[in-house]
């Protein structure tokens, strides 16, 4: 089954910052829009970020905008998050996922191809 990878998470302080990345290294989801969810223990798998497949448009769950910013770049086949002014209340594991046209952008199932993770932990 084809997977994206993600990486860049860690432990951080309360107010501090990250980058995330997520890699198609099989260039499989290449042309479609991008997400990233998050899961807190014991909830589910939320939505946080999207980009068009252009990188032109950018959509952002209400809790996070102004502090995290989605990017990709095509050409290497790689979508990142950058988290700044970070709370306790982000920790959680980061996903990410590809979209299917058509779908509902902030919901789970819209999107596929999910990779292990990458765990987010903020303190106060």
């Amino acid at each position: 089954q084809v997977q994206l990878v993600e990486s860049g998470g860690g432990s951080v302080q309360a107010g501090g910052s990250l980058r995330l990345s997520c890699s198609d290294p099989g260039r499989t989801f290449s042309g479609t829009m991008m997400g990233w969810f998050r899961q807190a223990p014991g909830k589910g798998r939320d939505f946080v970020a999207a980009i068009t497949r252009t990188g032109n448009n950018t959509y952002y769950t209400d809790s996070v905008k102004g502090r995290f910013t989605i990017s990709r770049d095509n050409a290497k086949n790689m979508v990142y998050l950058q988290m700044n002014s970070l709370k306790p209340e982000d920790t959680a594991v980061y996903y990410c996922g590809a979209a299917r046209a058509g779908g509902i952008m902030t919901s789970r199932y819209t999107y596929s191809g999910w990779g292990q993770g990458t765990q987010v932990t903020v303190s106060s």
